[in-house]
């Protein structure tokens, strides 16, 4: 099974180390220093479970790879419209495409049946240049529950976890998930297959739709904000809000707030993948993973007045912060 992860930065890259350690055929997309340096020296894992280093198949010209079986998508949604219409160069006639991204993926409502078959959030497929290029037969869901870091081009931090879920958007047990859940599995992964991975995304949004911008409103950790009496009531007004969007959708979520917050002082002093983009000058991904919720909870007639805030302020912060950079970007080029 030939793979591709396409995007192989923090996430991807993790993945991609791993399935090179287990020996399996895959080839890491990357550009900048952070491929330069792999392609010199390599790639190198630090974590807890035990550092190791690979030498992966590097190319930074998708179409110099030919065609692919499974291409997982390792970037952040914010880069998924750039990226998306290029692929086409890898794709075969089964090629299966594999959805990392947090947030409300763009495949969500493609044969979902209903009233809302089909819908498409601008804030997860802008202009709709994702499902433009991604054909929905392709996709298998996933759900990274992992925690990892560039610390250095070359060098990926991974703190925490190891589990990816699989799901078919049909809710079907497939040969392909199957096979690449085994693939996953070798290299090392804790990978269920679900039959509701519809219900499990709204479970990861949950706590994310919460705890990533308030993250970095407050610049708290996972237990510091569960634990400040203030802010853990705003998550909890949040988490609310986000349990009503998904309701709405006829989702009944299997787990309860306070066992998601129970779930996330247990972490400990962790920072969320926001807070972590926002302290390293990165840019966030608040559009898909809050703004998306709240489009949706608008067409939905649900009121979300503590979310809507939250987002407003989030958005603020990385509009400014993006702005300010610009210039600077724009100085360098000359």
């Amino acid at each position: 099974m030939k793979i591709v992860i396409a995007g192989a930065g923090a996430i991807g890259g993790y993945i991609g180390a791993r399935l090179t350690r287990a020996g399996a055929d895959v080839t890491l997309f990357a550009r900048g220093a952070h491929m330069r340096a792999m392609r010199e020296r390599g790639l190198q894992v630090i974590s807890p479970d035990g550092n190791f280093h690979v030498k992966p198949r590097i190319a930074e010209d998708l179409s110099s790879i030919g065609t692919a079986d499974v291409v997982v998508l390792g970037v952040k949604a914010y880069s998924l419209p750039e990226l998306a219409p290029q692929l086409h160069v890898l794709f075969g006639r089964d090629t299966t495409v594999v959805s990392t991204q947090n947030g409300i993926p763009w495949w969500y409502f493609q044969g979902l049946g209903g009233e809302l078959d089909g819908l498409r959030l601008e804030r997860s497929d802008p202009c709709g240049v994702v499902s433009s290029a991604i054909e929905p037969q392709r996709i298998l869901g996933s759900l990274a529950y992992f925690a990892a870091d560039i610390a250095e081009p070359g060098v990926i931090h991974h703190t925490a976890g190891n589990r990816i879920t699989l799901g078919e958007p049909d809710g079907s047990r497939s040969e392909r998930s199957r096979k690449i859940s085994e693939a996953l599995i070798a290299a090392g992964f804790r990978t269920p297959i679900t039959t509701r991975i519809r219900h499990e995304i709204w479970v990861k949004l949950m706590g994310n739709v919460a705890f990533n911008p308030i993250s970095v409103l407050t610049g708290g950790t996972l237990e510091e904000m569960v634990r400040h009496p203030s802010i853990s009531r705003l998550v909890r007004d949040v988490m609310m809000e986000t349990e009503a969007v998904a309701a709405k959708l006829g989702m009944e979520l299997p787990v309860t707030i306070e066992q998601r917050m129970a779930g996330a002082e247990k972490v400990g002093a962790h920072k969320t993948s926001m807070l972590q983009d926002y302290e390293t000058g990165r840019p966030m991904e608040v559009e898909a993973v809050v703004g998306a919720v709240v489009e949706l909870g608008e067409l939905l007639n649900v009121a979300m007045p503590a979310t809507r805030a939250v987002f407003a302020c989030a958005k603020f912060l990385d509009d400014r912060r993006m702005a300010r950079a610009a210039p600077r970007a724009e100085e360098k080029v000359r």
